[in-house]
């Protein structure tokens, strides 16, 4: 083979070569970079996800932490500051903010830090130990904005809600859960709270006053107490629906205190079928009246007390006593059950009680007076 004809197919086999390997890059080309994308904006899948994100943003710039700073006695009687951490949220304009009693009880001192950071120094104008509320008060300013209210008439157990407050002093946390149950009554020292929201949604110290809020972005409860038998949360917490918080609020801003309508209940008994009819009553459930207090307005509406003296379980009770079935046609089969109706009334109300004396109902209308003891 001659020398120009080895030269021709080694030509060829090149430009074959070639163009073979230009349509393989063709083919599996790789386009150019573009620079770094900018990161995607966060969009949550779930709309349970979304709504606690919106109120969380929409609330939290209301919801403040507050310092409370007392002067306490060491053991060798050294006055030393202690500070306590509690949480709340502006219910109007002029910069009032509803907390817990317990939040702000014997401070010396009060400083609110807002969810930006700004803190200011806040004023006690008032407190309820009955309800464990409270109100201080804060100077306006610009950017200050309110938490708005809703209504705690019309909840339903299995609501969603969101809590917001500064647990263990965790400013501005949020955590959610659902209305566990309605209308509960907790011990909490030598004070009953009656007819308190139940939630799941996480509630520890220093979430105390924080606001629970239902996804339209309403508040519809104070977080005020937790159920728990080694310190921290565990699944039980309660919050003062916001109904009755917003009644106190007002009376501690308008008066410095609230002024609780009265019956003026003694002594008494939560009576059941059984035991009523071991008294010789008809099967029943009421509060079985042992005294009243003389000039009381259940003593004045013609309600009458024991007359004679038993024992029941080692104590001396009186019988003989009025029996009351319900106030305004809702049944009271318990004092704590006429308690928290009484409590929803207000001072110079006529309510009508419902009772049972000796095997008769009869029927009286009570004036409500302002509780001498408050």
């Amino acid at each position: 083979m001659t020398r120009s004809r080895k030269w021709s197919i080694g030509l060829t086999v090149a430009v074959i070569f070639g163009i073979g390997l230009l349509l393989g890059l063709w083919l599996n080309r790789v386009p150019a970079p573009a620079g770094i994308p900018a990161p995607l904006r966060y969009q949550p899948r779930e709309s349970g996800e979304a709504v606690v994100m919106q109120v969380y943003q929409h609330v939290n710039p209301a919801v403040v932490n507050i310092a409370a700073r007392r002067l306490a006695l060491t053991f060798w009687m050294r006055v030393i500051p202690q500070t306590g951490q509690g949480s709340g949220f502006v219910i109007d304009s002029q910069g009032h903010i509803l907390t817990n009693n317990h939040v702000v009880a014997n401070a010396e001192n009060l400083e609110v830090t807002f969810s930006g950071g700004k803190k200011v120094d806040a004023q006690l104008i008032g407190r309820d130990p009955v309800s464990d509320l409270a109100v201080i008060k804060v100077k306006p300013f610009p950017e200050m904005q309110v938490a708005p209210l809703g209504d705690s008439s019309h909840l339903v157990v299995g609501q969603r809600v969101i809590a917001i407050g500064n647990p263990f002093g965790f400013q501005h946390t949020v955590t959610s859960g659902f209305i566990s149950a309605l209308g509960r009554d907790i011990a909490v020292g030598q004070r009953t709270l009656v007819g308190m929201i139940q939630t799941d949604a996480a509630i520890n110290p220093g979430n105390s006053g924080g606001p629970l809020i239902n996804t339209k972005g309403k508040v519809i409860g104070v977080n005020t107490v937790i159920f728990t038998q080694g310190g921290a949360f565990t699944g039980i917490g309660f919050a003062e629906p916001i109904n009755r918080a917003r009644k106190v609020a007002h009376q501690i801003i308008d008066m410095g205190r609230v002024i609780y309508p009265w019956m003026g209940l003694k002594s008494w008994m939560d009576l059941d079928p059984n035991l009523a009819v071991k008294m010789g009553l008809p099967p029943v459930k009421g509060v079985l009246i042992f005294e009243l207090v003389p000039g009381s307005p259940a003593a004045l509406a013609g309600l009458r007390g024991g007359t004679r003296v038993a024992y029941y379980r080692g104590r001396p009770i009186l019988l003989g006593g009025d029996v009351i079935l319900s106030v305004d046609g809702v049944p009271t089969p318990s004092f704590d059950d006429f308690h928290t109706l009484i409590l929803q009334k207000n001072v110079g109300d006529k309510i009508k009680v419902t009772y049972l004396r000796g095997k008769k109902e009869s029927s009286t209308t009570v004036t409500l007076f302002a509780d001498p003891r408050m």
